[in-house]
């Protein structure tokens, strides 16, 4: 009989082994010829592994200061790439029947988005995934550590507790594998990426998953009218592919919520529902998966996928439970 702080963040050998083959140090270029004073030039701007470099453009690559002309990755089969995709793992919602619609849950090497009203259970599912993320799942998911972002100042601790009561499993030992950070601007937002990036390299592994609650509350504060507009989803780019390099480069899965906003055309076009998410099509097109909440009779509350490349367009209804996201009573 396991004990509960066995349950979470148990070890797998065999899960491990494949994960320090897919985080590969970029110490080991120099077996390749590639001197160390480059390969420290390459850390000292925060690349420090091969998958990293791969993501990096020549441009980018090329204003290192010391560093020549860049060597480009070519093509691979899609069997090969196919192979790159066995690595990846899901994290159980807490319900299912929301795990069923996103194909087993929330996805690893992927940026899955959730938006909605207030009070749809986005920060609910937040806390609930801080917990189950720790937990040993299937396909041989051993379970990790999380990263919270909070931008809105709704993390709570305590709701992480009741949550850990539901799975049985110890409060220190639930809140312990917790890293939480509070962003205050749009700014400290992107440079708590930086950080994201060197825990997940320093602990390589380790980490299962990154939360960020909410991905435009900062930007809607910091950048206001049609005069900023486009400053702002500069910015905005800049930090999703940050994060879309991320989540491929250590293999873990990036959930972030969003906001919704009035959208004034929805009149013109007769849409059933005149709102709509914010961030535009930036936000649009670098979310993996979008997922849509709307609340429903008392507790209940619906997912509907509203885009993803894999999935087709279906809903799921859960509740918000004491013991956080679960399935609903019929």
């Amino acid at each position: 009989m396991k004990t509960s702080e066995d349950q979470v963040v148990e070890d797998d050998s065999g899960f491990q082994d494949d994960e320090e083959s897919f985080f590969q140090d970029i110490d080991q270029l120099q077996k390749h010829g590639i001197n160390m004073a480059d390969i420290k030039k390459l850390k000292s701007v925060g690349i420090c592994t091969v998958k990293g470099i791969q993501m990096t453009t020549r441009k980018a690559l090329c204003n290192i200061k010391g560093l020549s002309e860049a060597k480009t990755v070519g093509f691979q089969t899609a069997f090969e790439y196919s192979a790159k995709r066995k690595q990846v793992f899901h994290i159980t919602t807490g319900s299912q029947e929301f795990d069923k619609l996103l194909g087993g849950g929330i996805e690893s090497m992927a940026i899955t988005e959730a938006f909605g009203e207030f009070r749809t259970g986005k920060t609910q599912l937040s806390h609930t995934l801080c917990v189950t993320a720790q937990l040993p799942g299937e396909d041989g998911y051993s379970g990790g550590k999380v990263i919270f972002i909070d931008t809105e100042h709704t993390f709570r601790p305590d709701r992480l507790r009741d949550i850990a009561d539901r799975f049985n499993v110890d409060h220190d030992a639930v809140l312990d594998n917790v890293l939480y950070a509070r962003a205050y601007t749009s700014e400290h937002q992107m440079e708590l990426l930086d950080f994201v990036a060197a825990k997940f390299h320093e602990e390589g592994g380790v980490f299962k998953l990154l939360i960020i609650d909410s991905i435009m509350a900062l930007f809607r504060v910091d950048f206001s009218g049609r005069g900023e507009l486009a400053e702002r989803q500069q910015k905005l780019a800049q930090m999703l592919s940050r994060l879309q390099k991320i989540s491929e480069e250590y293999n873990v899965a990036v959930f972030v919520t969003n906001q919704m906003t009035a959208d004034p055309g929805a009149g013109m076009t007769f849409q059933a529902d005149p709102k709509k998410p914010i961030g535009g099509h930036i936000l649009a097109h670098a979310s993996t998966t979008r997922l849509s909440l709307r609340k429903g009779r008392g507790e209940m509350r619906i997912a509907k996928i509203f885009d993803s490349p894999d999935m087709p367009e279906n809903e799921a209804t859960f509740a918000i439970t004491a013991g956080g996201v679960a399935d609903a009573k019929e």
